[in-house]
């Protein structure tokens, strides 16, 4: 499907993501000229505070988006019994957006003041101008291109940075590139990307235009001016709007579930959200698409009620536990330590076990007849190795399993998870560590080497449960505890190929896997619609 096709079939989406994203960005830099032109301004009468205020400034623009929005996410401050920052969600990418989008506001406010000719300024004084005066009817003016050019700066980063908000559940166009990188498709990655770039291509154009009319000082550029002027006060006004909007609190009863930022955890997540519409009438809503540790933060914080988790990674990359091989003992371990740390409850496994995957090419394992990572640990040494970040890190990932099996790669290629398939198939790489249950193993007709030195942890799938929401919703614990046991290793491989190899929607394929499994009816589905 080309990226017109597709932007065609999903326009209503695409628009829907396209506003939210705009949305996000407009709200965002609002609040930062309304904060960024008065330090700007502070800054003028008061010099000493130049260095602190500027140094604030410059070390947000260094710090990597998803760090800051991992840092802001478990915050939870409040104000009138009103949360003002933390968790997921469009709130936090607004403050971590206006952190990114105060240092060209501030720095251009303070410059475009300091330039105005001073013989200007001792001319106002000499009219008899108070400081008052003297700014807002001559420094401002002079300032105003100045100052333009920097809400020009901070916008375009606020529409680059908006997209690693999906990673948040924010919204906005980084969803479909999110997805893309999952699925390793280059139409839903163009089909974030351009629209996102034509938005900062026409906030740039827009901006400058307004930026040179303003300093040609002639007629046009005064009525200009007042245009812009007029323009300001109404992008304060949204961004005034869209805090009150987004802190006015919601009082809906409903489950929030969430999920990981890979296939499978989609498809989980929207396992767990139909299971629970399905038997207890109860809304769901759904907070998918969650990076790195997120998903555990926003738990722990209150932001979703319940996820799809895995016991090795709990055990090693939560809790900080050592690597353990019973499936059970891990199991229990978990369970007990969460229960204690977070007030989290661990219900039934969920059948079947993700854990890393050796993979090579099908042909070079025919050709050179291997079936286990020893195999492979012998004709290595003229092999290129490609990882994801998370593998490279862990305390059961590459520097454990390259002692253990004797390992000696001529490369070692670190990446994104969901790049490494496509590196292995495309000969860039020829081996990579992936997941066991990925569709992506059959898409690129892949094998797995068994795992003849039993390195790897159990990564058993268990939906866990704030205490706080079984107790205002028991009911939840019957359906979750009939989901144990529902999904094999084979089943959900199957699965994530047909999100992955197929490019069919996770809500149609669990809805299809769960009527085949006489978990719920069709009129059951018909009802929730």
């Amino acid at each position: 499907m080309s990226l017109i096709e597709f932007l065609s079939r999903n326009h209503q989406e695409v628009i829907a993501l396209t506003l939210e994203h705009l949305f996000l960005v407009v709200v965002s830099t609002g609040i930062a000229i309304l904060i960024g032109v008065p330090l700007g301004i502070l800054l003028t009468r008061k010099p000493n505070l130049s260095k602190p205020i500027l140094g604030f400034a410059n070390i947000m623009q260094t710090v990597p988006s998803l760090a800051l929005f991992g840092f802001l996410i478990p915050l939870n401050l409040y104000l009138f019994h009103v949360k003002i920052l933390g968790g997921i969600g469009a709130r936090t990418a607004i403050v971590a957006l206006v952190l990114y989008a105060l240092l060209p506001i501030i720095r251009n406010t303070f410059t475009g003041i300091n330039g105005v000719d001073p013989a200007i300024r001792e001319a106002g004084r000499g009219m008899g101008m108070t400081d008052r005066q003297l700014l807002f009817q001559v420094e401002l003016p002079l300032a105003l291109g100045v100052i333009l050019a920097g809400v020009r700066v901070a916008t375009v980063i606020c529409v680059g940075t908006a997209t690693i908000a999906a990673a948040i559940d924010a919204g906005g166009l980084g969803r479909y590139i999110f997805r893309g990188l999952r699925m390793n498709d280059n139409v839903l990655i163009l089909a974030g990307a351009v629209p996102a770039a034509l938005i900062a291509v026409a906030a740039d154009l827009i901006l400058g235009y307004a930026e040179r009319v303003i300093r040609v000082g002639n007629t046009a550029g005064k009525r200009f001016k007042k245009i812009i002027w007029a323009s300001g006060g109404a992008i304060a006004v949204l961004a005034i709007a869209g805090v009150l909007f987004f802190y006015s609190g919601k009082t809906s009863d409903r489950i929030a579930v969430g999920s990981k930022d890979f296939t499978e955890q989609i498809i989980l997540g929207e396992l767990l959200a139909k299971a629970i519409e399905a038997k207890t009438g109860l809304q769901v809503e759904r907070r998918f698409d969650l990076g790195g540790s997120l998903a555990h933060e926003a738990l722990v914080a209150g932001e979703i009620d319940t996820y799809v988790e895995y016991t090795g990674t709990a055990l090693l990359a939560i809790l900080k536990g050592q690597p353990a091989a019973d499936p059970q003992e891990v199991y229990r371990r978990v369970k007990s330590e969460y229960a204690k740390r977070f007030g989290v409850e661990w219900m039934e496994p969920l059948g079947f076990n993700n854990t890393f995957a050796i993979l090579i090419r099908g042909e070079d394992a025919r050709k050179l007849n291997l079936k286990n990572i020893s195999d492979a640990a012998r004709v290595s040494a003229q092999w290129r190795a490609g990882f994801g970040q998370d593998f490279m890190s862990r305390p059961d990932g590459y520097p454990g399993f390259a002692q253990v099996y004797g390992f000696h790669f001529q490369e070692i290629r670190e990446m994104d998870l969901s790049l490494t398939y496509r590196a292995l198939a495309e000969r860039q790489v020829d081996l990579i560590a992936g997941n066991s249950t990925d569709g992506l193993i059959s898409r690129y007709r892949l094998v797995q080497l068994e795992d003849d030195r039993r390195y790897f942890p159990p990564y058993d799938a268990v939906p866990v449960v704030r205490r706080t929401t079984l107790d205002k919703h028991p009911e939840l614990s019957e359906v979750l505890r009939r989901l144990g046991g529902i999904l094999t290793v084979e089943e959900m491989r199957k699965l994530n190929y047909s999100v992955d190899g197929e490019q069919r929607q996770a809500k149609d394929v669990v809805r299809e896997f769960l009527i085949q499994k006489g978990f719920i009816a069709e009129k059951d589905l018909a009802q929730q619609k």
